[in-house]
């Protein structure tokens, strides 16, 4: 690859990517744009600006991607009830193709020639920035500084930073217990003290949630309100994707909701275990099966379950701006055309439970399940034939197999 002359930087004001800003500065001698976003992690950015600023960045972006990052991504994410290996929710891996879209466009605003991020070569996160860059515009030029540099510790990391004058938070300058992800739908821990899968996680790891053994001894219940598969309400209060996700995060991490320790298979090939804090997407995900199981019909809903675990693996693997994903995007979304209505919600000591749901589009017919008197909705009777005619084939599978025994 011939020496790019500016570059995008997907850049968090952390010591990784400071260094990994000084870095491409002086391997390549070039322009370094940053690109900061929002995505609702909980930190200051003003700090990124400031040391963008004093390390000589051409340019600084720091963004507001929040209501993008709820309403494009994570909601249409959420209409298919996305579970990863049946249990990830998947917040690390659909923040990613936002931030990729905006390294792309910033990169063409800019005439910068190429884009870098800080993902290391043993995780997915490469993988998911890098398809998705290549998606958007096939030419655009990808760096990946820990593919290519000699920087393969800690230890080094720091040496470079102090040899360069990056500031070092004075944790950093140890070993640092564990890595963190956080966007609004979740936090993500892993590594250090976490590497070893038989050992319990220490409590200081979870952030967002308090332990469900601490959680209030009273239940909370909240009512959500959906249109067509999205939440658009919280108690009857119309609200923002961002607000809503916001709102819920706070329910669930009160009531110690949204813990998973899990070792998942990445998509490299190896194993990893990881702690995901994600309280206001489990509540999401409870109150979206809720209001399905009364407006979704039978057959759409396994279809459904059937296509999800696909889904989310595509998600995984970082294939959210392929064909096949956006195939899939229309049947759900064509899906979620009645899934209209409320659901009420049971918060209690690290569980979300669907305790009822009503819809004017509800499938739910009283009538026909009553163990009343029905007058006449159904006729028991008809259960007969309709016994017989699919049992037709298991009585000729068997006479089959005793007659020739």
């Amino acid at each position: 690859m011939n020496a790019p002359k500016k570059v995008v930087l997907a850049y968090s004001g952390g010591l990784d990517t400071s260094i990994i800003l000084k870095w491409l500065q002086t391997e390549y001698g070039c322009e370094v744009v940053t690109f900061t976003a929002d995505l609702g992690q909980g930190e200051e950015l003003e700090s990124a600006r400031l040391k963008a600023e004093m390390m000589g960045a051409s340019s600084i972006y720091i963004e507001d991607l929040r209501e993008e990052f709820v309403r494009n991504f994570v909601f249409p994410m959420f209409r298919a009830n996305a579970l990863y290996e049946g249990l990830y929710l998947l917040g690390t891996s659909i923040a990613r193709p936002l931030i990729s879209k905006r390294l792309v466009e910033i990169a063409a605003n800019e005439g910068a020639d190429a884009i870098a991020h800080g993902a290391t070569g043993k995780g997915n996160d490469q993988v998911r920035f890098e398809l998705a860059a290549y998606a958007l515009n096939p030419d655009i030029k990808v760096i990946a500084p820990w593919r290519e540099w000699d920087l393969s510790s800690r230890t080094k990391l720091i040496d470079f930073a102090e040899k360069n004058q990056i500031p070092i938070a004075k944790d950093k300058r140890g070993e640092a217990p564990f890595s963190v992800d956080a966007n609004l739908l979740h936090t993500s821990s892993e590594g250090k003290v976490l590497e070893d899968p038989a050992a319990d996680a220490p409590d200081y790891v979870y952030q967002r949630t308090v332990s469900p053994e601490d959680a209030p001894d009273k239940p909370e219940y909240v009512e959500i309100g959906f249109l067509k598969g999205d939440a658009v309400t919280i108690n009857s209060e119309p609200m923002s994707p961002a607000t809503i996700l916001t709102k819920l995060n706070e329910l669930g991490g009160k009531h110690g909701i949204g813990r998973l320790d899990l070792v998942e298979g990445r998509f490299v090939g190896m194993k990893s275990r990881g702690i995901y804090e994600t309280p206001g997407g489990t509540i999401l995900l409870e109150a979206h099966r809720g209001i399905e199981q009364i407006t979704l019909d039978r057959g759409a809903a396994h279809l459904k379950d059937e296509l999800m675990p696909r889904y989310a693996e595509l998600i995984y693997n970082g294939f959210w701006f392929s064909p096949e994903r956006e195939m899939l995007q229309a049947l759900i979304d064509h899906s979620q055309c009645h899934v209209s209505g409320t659901v009420r919600i049971k918060l209690y000591k690290g569980l979300a439970r669907t305790v009822g749901r009503w819809s004017d589009h509800s499938l739910y017919s009283e009538a026909h399940v009553t163990f009343e008197d029905d007058a006449g909705a159904y006729d028991q009777k008809d259960a007969a034939g309709f016994i017989q005619l699919n049992a037709l084939r298991l009585k000729l599978i068997a006479a089959r197999n005793r007659r020739i025994k």
